[in-house]
């Protein structure tokens, strides 16, 4: 386990100027034709609250999204109905002119994340619970069954990778603070040091696999929290040559 890094050093590294920012440079990542990242500007992101298997509604709310000025539009998809419905859901706003990418929101299930993976532009997954079953436990772990579960999830990733690289389909690694998994919990607890890491573990993968159509999120309700995960995070990946 890394020790905790002063706040105070996290703020000299990250908040110079309280009046201006340095932009950090990022790798591009195409988002259905809208891409994020290096020159390009913050771009917006809001969500639907219809059920997704309602395909109208969806769709009626996508477009009245788009037309308030977000960039992209993310849905929920907590199961294989909702996943079903997600290509209906893109004839449809075909049929009525609208281009805004969609991205799919995916609930627990790498399944779900398989077929979604083939139609939208975008999916995120929860790296607390895209493999791993939370059972709030705290389990004493070995090397070798940490490394065992890092292999079981890795073997599990790798399937999404490879559905996403043949569709152009990019992927948001979004860390919930309040939805870590057993691993993280029993071995860095609930702090940003976890956080991160959750994030890492699948970050390599994806660096190994040369797969870098990636874009991170870290959340919190607690904001200090968040801003130290984050601030974390862009620290982490510098020193391992990460530049998502």
């Amino acid at each position: 386990m890394r020790a905790e890094i002063d706040i105070r050093e996290m703020d000299a590294l990250f908040c110079t100027d309280l009046l201006r920012f340095n932009r950090r440079v990022t790798a591009e990542v195409n988002i259905g034709g809208v891409s994020l990242g290096g020159d390009h500007p913050v771009r917006i992101q809001s969500m639907t609250n219809t059920d997704t298997a309602d395909v109208i509604a969806t769709v009626r709310q996508i477009i009245k999204i788009a037309k308030e000025g977000s960039d992209y539009v993310r849905v929920t998809v907590p199961g294989k109905k909702e996943a079903e419905a997600l290509g209906d859901i893109l004839v449809e706003l075909s049929k009525r002119s609208c281009s805004v990418p969609v991205i799919a929101d995916i609930h627990f299930n790498p399944n779900v994340a398989l077929m979604s993976a083939e139609v939208v532009d975008k999916v995120r997954i929860n790296p607390g619970n895209f493999v791993d079953k939370k059972q709030f436990r705290q389990i004493d772990y070995t090397d070798e069954t940490y490394r065992q579960e890092l292999k079981d999830l890795r073997d599990e990733f790798l399937k999404l990778l490879k559905v996403c690289r043949n569709n152009n389909t990019a992927i948001r690694i979004g860390t919930n603070h309040g939805s870590l998994s057993d691993r993280i919990m029993s071995r860095y607890g609930d702090t940003p040091e976890g956080m991160v890491e959750s994030a890492l573990e699948f970050l390599r993968i994806c660096r190994e696999e040369n797969f870098h159509q990636v874009v991170l999120s870290m959340k919190a309700s607690n904001t200090r929290v968040m801003v130290y995960a984050n601030r974390l995070l862009v620290k982490r990946m510098k020193e391992e040559d990460l530049d998502y």
